[in-house]
């Protein structure tokens, strides 16, 4: 494959949610200057990339994922000069630059919806998804909202609905109009012309629609749920299958790659959600013409048993063909891994073990801001809940905030853990301040430093890389597989569990612990046995 030894593969991401960073100028919301400021920090980790989440133009009613210019950076996080530092800055520091695109739908502030919205006749009259109502006035069908109702919003102005997935104020885009489809492809031309490595593009399987507007059948009561979902939401009661992930997503993605081409080694990440996640992952990265990788949610579950990540992993490695995988174990939009998977455990054990098993997977790996810390979900109260998603749903879901609080770059109390000289947007968690930068840093045993030597080891085994994947048995609780490349063989096994480990692996014949990993598992009489939170790199002859 002509992708085979692309930078890409392999590749750790570090995401960075721009408002929770690192506040530059004294109101309380982190900026791309602050970003800047600490790409030293970053580049030392022994990532490879950054992807920063939206920092476009915006009225926040999503924070950034509502876009209204989508050529300009919002006041709130500085100027296109301070981002084309950040490139440069970046650059220098050996990082490429992954952003955030939000194509599928703008925000209601877009010149492009407010044109659209006042004619049916005029040049963007059908740029948006607009459809008659039933003769009895009820929108066209049932589709609905993620975010809980109709997913159809009546405009008295063109006496038609029109679809927002997401938000009211966030109208889908009517992908079947090839001048939208250009115009977003001009939008993504821009920023590759200011020197961006890629994209992380969000919802990746939302652009197109069902023209047909056909009704979603009803999920069977016993039906498993899609990632994320519970009864408590509407969205949950249908299987999402003419509003979403249609066919003709895959020539566009098409269009997405020749695009990215022209610009050499730049990439696409591309999110997935909905039924049969893994499914979609393997079809829309099949080949060198669509998107380079994808990550869907399937890790990002509440399910940390060994089972359950066993199957995720099997059925990945016996689907995806040729396609690539991109792993997470938390991001801006799911509670922190340590606090999903940890209940009654060791946080600080399991959070170094987690990033070990996501960076021996077949695949990328994205680490999201504070998982080189361990962090576990913040507690923010109510009334300090900003999540538009959390509010409607409250409190049997609390949304998204506490996963979303200011970075904790030290521990003094007076600068809002380092992040901002003022009360941040979002309140510092106190577990999370003791866990600091400043603090880790002291400490050659700290999870930061752990990391950062895993990360750098790593980076010099090919296997691990960019290796082929094969699984072993090792019983129900441990985790194993083989990695292998020309050059190298290596066998991993995991332990996510509270309880010692022992499992006899025949493949363990020959092998030696390779203890730079910075594990302590070890090989007896051809039995492998891990400590509670603990994992085994061994090579192979």
């Amino acid at each position: 494959m002509a992708d085979s030894n692309a930078w890409w593969r392999g590749a750790v991401v570090y995401q960075i949610y721009p408002r929770s960073f690192r506040d530059s100028n004294g109101d309380g919301i982190g900026d791309l200057p602050g970003i800047t400021s600490r790409l030293g920090y970053v580049a030392d980790l022994g990532v490879d990339a950054i992807w920063i989440s939206p920092f476009f133009t915006s009225p926040m009613n999503d924070f950034g994922y509502d876009v209204s210019d989508y050529r300009n950076v919002d006041p709130v996080f500085g100027t296109l000069d301070d981002f084309r530092t950040l490139v440069d800055t970046a650059h220098g520091h050996g990082l490429k630059v992954i952003i955030d695109q939000v194509i599928s739908h703008s925000s209601d502030q877009h010149p492009w919806f407010e044109e659209s919205r006042h004619s049916r006749t005029g040049p963007r009259a059908d740029w948006y998804v607009w459809a008659e109502p039933r003769a009895d006035g009820a929108p066209p069908n049932n589709w609905l909202s993620i975010f809980g109702g109709s997913a159809w919003t009546w405009e008295a102005r063109r006496r038609q609905y029109f679809l927002h997935s997401f938000l009211v104020s966030q109208p889908d885009l009517n992908f079947h109009n090839p001048d939208v489809r250009e115009a977003q492809l001009d939008n993504l031309r821009y920023w590759l012309d200011l020197g961006v490595d890629g994209f992380r593009l969000d919802v990746v399987n939302f652009y197109f629609h069902d023209p047909e507007l056909r009704d979603n059948p009803a999920m069977a009561p016993n039906e498993p749920l899609p990632f994320g979902l519970t009864r408590d939401n509407p969205y949950a009661y249908q299987k999402h299958i003419h509003d979403i992930t249609q066919p003709r997503n895959l020539p566009f993605l098409r269009e997405i790659r020749e695009l990215l081409n022209e610009y050499g080694e730049t990439v696409s990440i591309g999110e997935i959600t909905g039924h049969d996640p893994l499914g979609i992952l393997a079809k829309y990265t099949a080949g060198s013409d669509k998107l380079h990788m994808a990550y869907t949610f399937s890790l990002l579950t509440d399910d940390g048993s060994p089972a359950n990540v066993r199957s995720v992993v099997g059925e990945m490695e016996s689907r995806i063909g040729d396609g690539w995988p991109c792993w997470a174990i938390s991001n801006h939009d799911v509670e922190r891994c340590v606090t999903r998977w940890g209940a009654g455990g060791d946080p600080e054990r399991l959070a170094r073990v987690v990033v070990a098993l996501v960076c021996s997977l077949r695949g990328s790996v994205t680490l999201y801001q504070g998982d080189e810390l361990g962090l576990p979900q913040a507690v923010v109260p109510y009334d300090r809940i900003r999540d538009p998603y959390g509010l409607p749903f409250w409190p049997e879901y609390r949304g998204r905030d506490g996963c979303r609080t200011p970075m904790v770059w030290s521990a003094d109390a007076g600068t809002h853990a380092g992040f901002s000289a003022v009360e941040p947007w979002l309140p510092v968690d106190e577990t999370q301040r003791r866990m600091a930068v400043s603090v880790q840093r002291q400490s050659n045993a700290s999870t930061l430093s752990s990391v950062g030597r895993l990360l750098a080891w790593r980076r010099e085994q090919p296997a691990l890389t960019n290796g082929s994947f094969e699984m072993v048995d090792a019983g129900e609780d441990m985790l194993c597989w083989i990695r292998s490349s020309e050059r190298q063989r290596i066998l991993v096994a995991i332990n996510l569990t509270g309880k010692k480990l022992k499992a006899a692996v025949a493949a363990t014949t020959g092998a030696v612990p390779m203890k730079e990993s910075g594990f302590s598992g070890r090989i007896v009489d051809g039995t492998i046995v891990l400590e509670p939170y603990d994992a085994l790199f061994a090579r192979l002859s």
